[in-house]
């Protein structure tokens, strides 16, 4: 019996059918369907080589941080005070400074206070204002300014996005801002960080599940203020101070629109250690309750 002998290059089509060894529509000897795809596929991947190596499209001018923001922080916001009750809902007694890390010349300054002092604009400088009941109306004055507006002391606060397009006024260097005239409220740098979708744990910044609500920080740094209190019976912070604060925006389905803004106190004039408190605010439908009380 005499043995098959296979045809390596056949493209194992029958003869019949007109495509085979030498006949019409032959593929051709030596090139079996295998290698032809093996071909096919050696082009493509020459072709995506080439077009990896192309230059990329020029990327368009970054977008100012109000259109670029993560989250929305305009609207009217009530402080909900959850904690420090008896420091922040009435005015505390003379010498009561706990919890402060006062050293002994920040002591010795608190210590002049007298309650004839109490409603006085320096508890209302920026390293108060936030501890402050009462309510916040926060907008955008322009594409690179966020602005703060409180009702308790009838303050502003301008929180300035670096980056600036050349038209906008640009952040000041630190020469400029150390020249400039002190204020309460000082000069504040802001910046995004972070953001997305989904809800998220606003203490741990996880997410906890998908969603349409929004999440992200704004973080604002404070220099060149005048000297001021912490708390309205007098407790000090001095012009040296950088105050550093993080403003967590976050969405509960139930609770409603909230952030948490947790600021830090450096001051190397009248503190230990840093001085560091968590502030908690919600969104109110309206601007009815805005019931703006000056200081003196």
């Amino acid at each position: 019996m005499t043995p098959h002998r296979s045809v390596g290059w056949s493209c194992g089509v029958s003869p019949t059918s007109g495509v085979g060894r030498g006949g019409p529509g032959s593929v051709g000897r030596g090139f079996s369907p295998g290698m032809l795809f093996l071909l096919l596929l050696t082009a493509i991947a020459a072709v995506a080589a080439l077009q990896a190596q192309a230059p990329p499209p020029p990327a368009g001018p970054p977008r100012p941080p109000r259109a670029a923001a993560p989250v929305d922080m305009t609207g009217v916001w009530v402080s909900v005070v959850t904690e420090d009750w008896q420091w922040r809902m009435v005015t505390p007694k003379k010498g009561d400074y706990a919890s402060v890390p006062l050293n002994e010349q920040g002591t010795r300054v608190a210590d002049t206070w007298t309650e004839a002092k109490d409603g006085m604009c320096e508890a209302y400088g920026v390293g108060g204002i936030m501890r402050m009941p009462g309510r916040l109306r926060i907008s955008w004055q322009d594409d690179f300014t966020l602005k703060i507006e409180t009702d308790a002391g009838q303050q502003t606060r301008l929180l300035r996005f670096a980056g600036a397009a050349p038209s906008a006024p640009a952040p000041r260097t630190p020469a400029s801002a150390a020249a400039a005239k002190r204020s309460l409220q000082g000069d504040s740098v802001a910046e995004w960080q972070g953001g997305g979708a989904g809800e998220v744990d606003p203490f741990t910044g996880r997410g906890v599940g998908p969603g349409s609500q929004r999440w992200g920080s704004l973080k604002v740094r404070t220099t060149n203020m005048r000297a001021g209190w912490l708390r309205r019976n007098g407790v000090p912070y001095s012009e040296n101070t950088v105050v550093t604060e993080y403003f967590t925006r976050f969405t509960n389905p139930a609770a409603g629109d909230w952030f948490i803004v947790t600021t830090q106190i450096d001051d190397p004039t009248y503190l230990m250690g840093p001085f560091i408190t968590s502030s908690n605010f919600k969104r109110e439908p309206d601007a009815s309750k805005w019931n703006p009380v000056a200081c003196r």
